[in-house]
């Protein structure tokens, strides 16, 4: 029998500006119930989410693609808006393979793995691979993704993947940070104040990560790879002209839907 969220627990938690109260009220309460002190753990979750902690940080999971992603304090919460780039990458995971080959994804800029896991699901079997340069990151996209076969690795770009993938890259999935330094200040105080900077910060125009992943994909990338990257409406044609600058195909993909957009661009 579903969980009814209890009247005041919602009252609070609009009051302190939760939008969708009653669903966060309805989470907070089956987290809670996991613990010996039920009540206790309420009290404190709920406190957590009324200090401004992201919902998903507090309960220590996030939905993403139908999953349930494992997530802890600090680490950037996955964006219902990057489905459209796990369910691309998924896609073209899939086209790949064939009776003797098995595509290589590799999940870059990783955060908690939450692309990863999605096109571990959606995709069939693959050999997956992902990094990334938080340490509190890597500690949960190991949690998700090793169980599933995959090596994660801690470190700036690809310098954290395993030499053996270059030039085998099938589908090469990056959500790297894209915005720009002085519009952080503009982000929900959820993002801005509890997801680390490195995992936001763009640079000036946004770009500086991008630059540096198109600069090498081809590296990596195996002949007929796909390198996705998460980008802004704005930011897209600036996006997709690295990839091509970096010898590339490139072409843009939206969802209005849920407002995602993502360069696509392939060897």
């Amino acid at each position: 029998m579903p969980t009814l969220p209890d009247p005041q627990l919602v009252a609070r938690l609009r009051a302190a500006g939760c939008v969708f109260a009653e669903d966060e009220a309805v989470v907070l309460t089956e987290a809670a119930q996991t613990s010996a002190d039920a009540a206790g753990e309420l009290d404190r979750l709920v406190a957590r989410r009324v200090a401004g902690e992201p919902l998903e940080q507090v309960v220590g999971w996030a939905e993403f693609a139908g999953l349930r992603i494992l997530v802890e304090p600090g680490v950037f919460v996955p964006r219902r808006r990057t489905e459209l780039l796990a369910a691309e990458a998924a896609r073209l995971a899939r086209a790949a393979a064939r009776p003797d080959h098995v595509p290589v994804v590799v999940d870059l800029c990783c955060g908690a793995g939450a692309i990863g896991a999605a096109v571990a699901d959606a995709a069939g079997p693959i050999e997956l691979a992902a990094a990334d340069l938080d340490p509190a990151a890597v500690r949960a996209a190991r949690r998700n993704l090793e169980p599933l076969g995959a090596r994660v690795g801690e470190g700036d770009l690809y310098d954290a993947l395993p030499d053996d993938l270059r030039g085998r890259v099938d589908v090469l999935a990056v959500n790297a940070p894209y915005v720009p330094t002085d519009e952080i200040a503009m982000m929900p105080p959820e993002a801005r104040d509890h997801e680390a900077r490195i995992a936001l910060d763009g640079g000036v125009d946004g770009l500086d990560v991008h630059r540096r992943v198109a600069a090498s994909a081809r590296e990596w990338l195996a002949p007929g790879g796909h390198l996705l990257i998460e980008t802004s409406r704005r930011q897209a044609p600036t996006t997709a002209s690295l990839a091509t600058a970096a010898g590339l195909d490139a072409r843009i993909v939206r969802d209005e839907e849920i407002a995602g957009t993502i360069v696509i661009a392939r060897v």
